[in-house]
């Protein structure tokens, strides 16, 4: 057999899943806060939150789908877990001197429930959706064409992501008209970071290969986001054919 075994242990994985699932829980923090940019109005938590699909671009081309499909779960758990936690502790009393200061953030909390309920939902959607892409069109393109894999994914899924998630955060509090284009410029600011960040994330990818020995392609994967299982045979990595 030409490929060589996978390592069991990764040396990088480890930290692009703990890097996603920190920009995920970022992102939801500060969603609430609308900013402008220049003739753009949109949450602050888009300026972070497409590196979630660069981040997942990058495990699945690397690593495989599976690897993605492990790290989706995983942020979604630390977003309950965030979730949870925020309403148990709004709900403790607090001391006199302190009053004030709890109540605006007792407030803050109460609206980010909203935020992180429609983060949740268009996460659920779209990030399985951005990996799901990008691991058919590697094996449609053998492997060629990476920044074209990339940035069609993230536009795709993005897509979804924004209108969705806009939608069930600020329908009622953004009027009908400005929530679209709201919304659009949700999606043009994460497929911009996408594009922009290709520079990087291509060499990355690269790097990653070289370096883990490691070039997956999920032509047996079954795809269902319910599954958790992560094992590869030997032959779905490709990486020393390549050489």
């Amino acid at each position: 057999m030409d490929s060589i075994e996978i390592k069991q242990f990764p040396k990088f994985l480890w930290l692009l899943q703990v890097a996603y699932v920190s920009v995920i829980l970022l992102a939801n923090w500060f969603d609430i806060r609308i900013i402008e940019i220049g003739p753009i109005a949109t949450d602050a938590g888009t300026l972070i939150f497409p590196f979630t699909f660069l981040l997942s671009d990058l495990i699945t081309e690397v690593y495989g789908y599976k690897f993605a499909r492990r790290a989706i779960w995983t942020g979604l758990a630390f977003n309950f877990i965030f979730l949870i936690y925020a309403q148990i502790i709004v709900h403790f009393p607090s001391p006199d001197y302190a009053i004030a200061a709890n109540a605006k953030f007792d407030s803050l909390m109460e609206c980010n429930f909203r935020i992180i309920i429609a983060s949740t939902i268009s996460y659920l959607l779209s990030e399985p959706i951005n990996s799901y892409i990008m691991a058919k069109l590697k094996i449609r393109t053998k492997g060629k064409f990476m920044s074209f894999r990339f940035v069609a994914s993230t536009f795709i899924a993005s897509f979804f992501d924004s209108f969705i998630f806009g939608t069930i955060a600020f329908y009622g509090i953004i009027p009908g008209s400005e929530l679209i284009k709201f919304n659009a410029a949700m999606w043009l600011i994460k497929v911009a970071v996408e594009v922009f960040g290709l520079i990087f994330s291509l060499k990355l990818a690269m790097k990653l290969k070289e370096f883990e020995g490691i070039d997956m392609y999920d032509t047996k994967t079954n795809f269902s986001i319910f599954k958790l299982d992560a094992s590869y045979a030997a032959d779905a990595n490709k990486y020393m054919k390549e050489k």
